[in-house]
């Protein structure tokens, strides 16, 4: 089901072309996928235009992540992010999660979900099966039940 299946697209992707990708991202909502913005951040995101777009989700980008435990610049903008993805009713990943420590900033600042080495690397797909084995409550239509909860 088209639900199960997130479609990201990166925010320089998206600015570049903003007029003619607004109807199309309307259009891949409408038929049931969710839309990620990949990247948020590091283009020349305008807060107007993030508005009208078709999103379920913003993407932290992991240059945001990396010193989030040393920089405070780093965790006030993740912060502020997470709150305003938060006020436009968005879920928040964030990219780059390497280490506890990040992970239990980003759980303190409200973050919904991580990806990152912390979690495991990068597979193939055949290994990939071979590790967490056909999960049948994906072929059935039911929603995934999630690999990871953060504790």
């Amino acid at each position: 089901p088209a639900r199960n299946v997130k479609l990201e697209i990166t925010e320089t992707v998206v600015m570049d072309d903003r007029v003619d990708m607004i109807p199309i991202m309307k259009e891949i909502r409408d038929r049931g996928f969710p839309l990620a913005i990949d990247d948020f951040g590091t283009g020349y995101s305008s807060l107007a235009y993030l508005r009208r777009f078709q999103l379920d989700t913003v993407k932290i980008d992991r240059a945001f992540i990396s010193d989030i435990t040393t920089s405070d610049e780093d965790q006030s903008i993740c912060a502020a992010i997470i709150a305003m993805a938060h006020g436009l009713n968005l879920s928040v990943v964030a990219e780059g999660v390497e280490t506890e420590a990040q992970l239990k900033c980003l759980a303190r600042l409200g973050c919904d979900e991580v990806q990152g080495f912390l979690l495991g690397k990068p597979v193939p797909a055949d290994q990939f099966a071979a590790l967490f084995g056909a999960r049948a409550d994906m072929r059935d239509g039911a929603s995934p039940t999630p690999l990871f909860q953060a504790s």
